[in-house]
């Protein structure tokens, strides 16, 4: 399965921070929730957001019920303000939906 790039250059004065998101399920559910992430525009709409420097899906080739999600952002200003956003509660939703846990690193 193919990943989506829309990686842009950061700064690294700018103190970029990076968060690496698991969703895991089961039964193929989260590269559903992947797949209607990108269908539906939500993660355009995320890339398109200031401050976005990255967000990239992978699917693992060990473990297929995983998704990750690298997401990137100028700084913590950015991070915070897509926090705010609608989109979060859409993504909460579709996480919902799909019956997904997941794990955040930064």
């Amino acid at each position: 399965m193919g990943c989506v790039n829309n990686t842009k250059k950061a700064d690294p004065a700018q103190g970029s921070i990076t968060m690496n998101l698991y969703y895991t399920g089961t039964d193929g559910n989260a590269q559903r929730f992947m797949d209607e992430m990108e269908s539906s525009g939500t993660a355009d709409a995320i890339r398109a957001e200031e401050g976005n420097l990255r967000y990239e899906y992978f699917v693992s080739k060990d473990d297929p019920e995983t998704v990750l999600l690298i997401d990137s952002w100028a700084d913590q200003d950015a991070l915070d303000a897509h926090h705010q956003t609608p989109m979060m509660e859409t993504i909460a939703a579709l996480r919902e939906k799909y019956d997904l846990s997941m794990k955040a690193e930064r």
